[in-house]
C-alpha cells in the first residue's frame, strides 16, 4: 500500500517536471516577444487616411515594443487581398491587419470571400472611430440638411452626390440618408475623393459625404459648406455642425473605424502585449493631432470591445445594402 503511494508522488512529480519543461519555450517565447520585425498589413494603396494613421500607429507602437514595426500596403479587390494575406499568416503576433469600415461591410457586399471575418481573426484593439461631413458646393442654395431635404424632395431627379467606390463610406452614408430621410439622390461613382469633390466644386454633383481629410481644407477656404457631421455625436473639430440626426434625420448615424486584428490562435498573452501597446500610442500627441486632421474619436479599446463593435457594424450596414439592393459583381 505505501509502495502504491510513493509510486504515485512519483509519477505526479514526472508528471510535472515534464509539463514544466514542455511549458518553458512557450512561455519564455512570450516573455521575449517581440524578437523580430511587426509587421501591419494596410489593404489600400499608399497615402490614404488608412495608411496614415497604420503609419503614426507603427511609430508610437515600435518605440513601446522595442522593434521595428513596418508597413506593407496591400491593396486590391475592396481589401480582400490584404485581409486575406493576414488570415492565413502566422498567428504569432507579427503579422496584424489594420481593418477598417470595409471589413465590416464585405461580408454584405461580396457573395463569397476568401476568409470568415469571425473565425480567421482574432481583436487586439479599436483604435478610433471617425464620421464623414455633409457637404455642398459653397454656391449652392442649400444651407442645412432640412433644405437638402426639401430640394430633394421637390425635384427627385435634380440632386446626385458623389462617391468614392461601391461600398464605401462616402456611398453607404448617403444610401442611408437616402433610406431615413425618404429621399432620392442619384449616386454618381468616382475612383476616388478627389475627382468627385472637383465634380462638386464644378456643379456637376451637388452633395457628398466625405472624410474630412478631403473636405476640412476647402471648408476652411470658403469653397464647400459643410451641413452637418454623420457621427451619433457632435465633433470637437466642427462643434458648430449639427449631427446629421440633430438635424433632424433621427436614427441617423455612420461611422468609419479602424482597428487591429490579429491571425486567429494568436496566444492571449501576445494579444494582450499589443493591445497595450496600441492604447499607449493612442494617447499620444501624435494621434491627438490626428484626431483633428482625420475627424477621429481616439478609443483605444480592450480586444472584446472591438470585436462587438465589428459584430454591431456589420449587422447595421448589412440591412442597409440590402434594402439598397447594393452588389459587387
Amino acid at each position: 500500500m505505501c509502495f502504491g503511494v510513493n509510486l504515485g508522488r512519483g509519477a505526479f512529480a514526472f508528471a510535472l517536471a515534464t509539463w514544466v519543461l514542455l511549458a518553458w519555450p512557450i512561455d519564455q517565447a512570450l516573455a521575449a516577444y517581440p524578437e523580430r520585425i511587426i509587421k501591419f498589413v494596410v489593404p489600400f494603396a499608399p497615402g490614404g487616411g488608412t495608411d496614415v494613421i497604420a503609419r503614426a500607429l507603427a511609430q508610437e507602437m515600435e518605440k513601446d515594443l522595442g522593434q521595428s514595426v513596418i508597413i506593407e500596403n496591400k491593396p486590391g479587390a475592396g481589401t480582400i487581398i490584404g485581409t486575406q494575406s493576414v488570415a492565413t499568416s502566422e498567428p504569432g503576433g507579427y503579422t496584424l491587419l489594420m481593418g477598417t469600415f470595409a471589413n465590416a461591410v464585405n461580408p454584405s457586399l461580396y457573395a463569397k470571400l476568401p476568409y470568415d471575418p469571425h473565425k480567421d481573426f482574432a481583436p487586439v484593439a479599436l483604435l478610433a472611430r471617425s464620421y464623414n461631413i455633409v457637404v455642398v458646393n459653397a454656391k449652392s442654395q442649400v444651407h442645412s440638411i432640412p433644405e437638402l431635404i426639401a430640394a430633394a424632395k421637390a425635384d427627385p431627379e435634380k440632386l446626385s452626390y458623389g462617391t468614392y467606390g461601391t461600398g464605401t463610406s462616402a456611398h453607404l452614408a448617403g444610401e442611408l440618408f437616402k433610406s431615413l430621410a425618404k429621399v432620392n439622390l442619384t449616386t454618381v461613382p468616382y475612383k476616388g475623393a478627389s475627382p468627385a469633390i472637383t465634380d462638386l466644386l464644378g456643379g456637376q454633383i451637388q452633395v457628398m459625404f466625405t472624410t474630412v481629410a478631403s473636405a476640412a481644407s476647402l471648408i476652411e477656404a470658403g469653397q464647400l459648406r459643410a451641413l452637418a457631421v454623420t457621427s451619433a455625436e457632435r465633433s470637437p473639430a466642427f462643434p458648430d455642425l449639427p449631427t446629421v440626426a440633430e438635424a433632424g434625420v433621427q436614427g441617423y448615424a455612420a461611422e468609419s473605424w479602424y482597428g487591429l486584428f490579429a491571425p486567429a490562435s494568436t496566444p492571449p498573452e501576445i494579444i494582450d502585449r499589443l493591445n497595450r501597446s496600441a492604447a499607449k500610442a493612442v494617447q499620444s500627441e501624435t494621434f491627438k493631432q490626428l484626431s483633428v486632421s482625420e475627424g477621429l474619436v481616439l478609443v483605444a479599446s480592450a480586444p472584446d470591445v472591438l470585436g462587438r463593435y465589428f459584430l454591431e457594424q456589420e449587422a447595421r450596414w448589412r440591412q442597409v445594402i440590402r434594402e439598397a439592393g447594393i452588389k459587387v459583381e
